[in-house]
């Protein structure tokens, strides 16, 4: 990630395009990994693991708060956006000599299974890598085609799951592969609605959004408010298991995708009974629907983590998690495609046209939120015991 970020500073689109592959690899290389090695360091029947993932992710989005603020605002802004990237590629610097400082606390965590072997791994790696930058290079200059290439990748890994816990001979594993590939689902529609953070809803900001700051500050609302709820979710979930109220995996999918479908009921209505004189919106109410949004977020993504290494079998761990987060680029690659419905409209025409596409990302929450709410019981069953 730290060599991608550097060869940002090229001012040429080849180079960039170059750069942007090298850390879309690096990041492959990085996230699974170090998601894998947190639920490592809990017992399979651990209740404590939800909230150290929560706590996982609440380290993830303090670098998400900061980042954009000293690359982008101050170095970026007053020196230059390639500074900007030089500053990442140095944080990825000390980053990894903080993590190989301090990897002792980890214990065996994280070590190479066959340490005899490390180097062999270490080189297959290496070529694996160097023959995926060409091909995601390929994908990022042909965008369209990632949507129809994501799908395939997820059809192929559904594939392997349930071929995996077919050639295990064991039923429970089989059926909980199952169970992961619905909460994979999921999680597409969850993240189609939730990253118009990224997209519409920073255009919805600039331009109909009355605030006294400006508007790319709504993007660090988000990892704020993971900051400041992420300790109360971290707290929570162990005194309801305690107390047997603690919901189940599926409950806790079906309460983020429902309350996802309320933050943009919340803009919706807005939208019909707080236009200003000047056609603009009050500020508070974007950043309402971004606390609601951050709640259901916390009920998902830290949890579906924990949940990734509970369900599936050790030597697919690094393989589910890959495949987790692959469907969130799906999610994303939605939600670019439903921005751009959201954003086709200009001036009133244009509130109008968010409010029709948030309505239906409202439907769509409420609809799949009821449905795995109450299908709950069956997933739970295929899942045999995992909390």
């Amino acid at each position: 990630m730290a060599l991608g970020l550097f060869l940002l500073l090229i001012p040429e689109l080849h180079w960039f395009l170059i750069g942007l592959s090298v850390i879309v690899v690096g990041n492959g290389l990085f996230k699974p990994n170090i998601s894998a090695m947190v639920g490592q360091l809990y017992a399979p029947d651990d209740a404590r693991r939800d909230s150290g993932f929560t706590i996982f992710y609440m380290g993830i989005n303090a670098g998400a708060m900061v980042a954009p603020l000293i690359c982008g605002s101050l170095i970026g802004k007053y020196f230059g956006l390639k500074w900007g990237f030089c500053a990442a590629g140095l944080g990825m610097i000390l980053g990894l000599v903080v993590f190989h400082w301090l990897s002792g606390w980890l214990g065996h965590i994280g070590a190479a299974l066959q340490p005899a072997e490390s180097l062999n791994r270490l080189l297959k790696v290496a070529l694996g890598c160097a023959a995926a930058v060409p091909v995601i290079y390929l994908m990022l200059s042909q965008a369209k085609l990632v949507s129809f290439i994501l799908m395939g990748l997820f059809v192929l890994l559904t594939v392997y799951f349930v071929g995996s816990g077919v050639k295990s001979g064991d039923r429970v594993q089989l059926d909980r592969y199952i169970a992961m590939l619905l909460l994979f689902l999921a999680k597409i529609v969850f993240w189609g609605m939730f990253e118009q953070a990224g997209s519409s809803l920073n255009f919805f900001a600039k331009d109909h959004v009355n605030a006294p700051f400006d508007f790319s500050a709504f993007q660090s609302f988000n990892p704020l408010f993971i900051l400041l709820l992420g300790p109360l979710f971290a707290w929570a979930w162990p005194r309801l298991e305690a107390r047997g109220m603690n919901p189940s995996i599926p409950r806790k999918f079906a309460l983020a995708l429902i309350l996802v479908a309320v933050g943009f009921t919340t803009l919706v209505w807005t939208i019909g009974n707080l236009q200003g004189p000047d056609g603009k919106l009050p500020w508070q109410m974007l950043a309402l629907a971004y606390l609601i949004n951050t709640m259901g977020e916390l009920c998902l993504s830290p949890i579906g983590l924990s949940m990734v290494t509970k369900l599936a079998a050790p030597k697919d761990v690094g393989m589910a998690m890959g495949a987790w987060f692959m469907c969130t680029a799906i999610g994303n690659s939605t939600a670019g495609h439903i921005a751009a419905v959201a954003v086709s409209g200009s001036g009133t025409t244009g509130l109008d046209q968010y409010a029709s596409t948030y309505t239906l990302i409202a439907y769509a929450g409420f609809g799949l939120g009821a449905v795995l709410l109450f299908g709950a019981p069956l997933v739970n069953r295929l899942m045999h015991g995992v909390k």
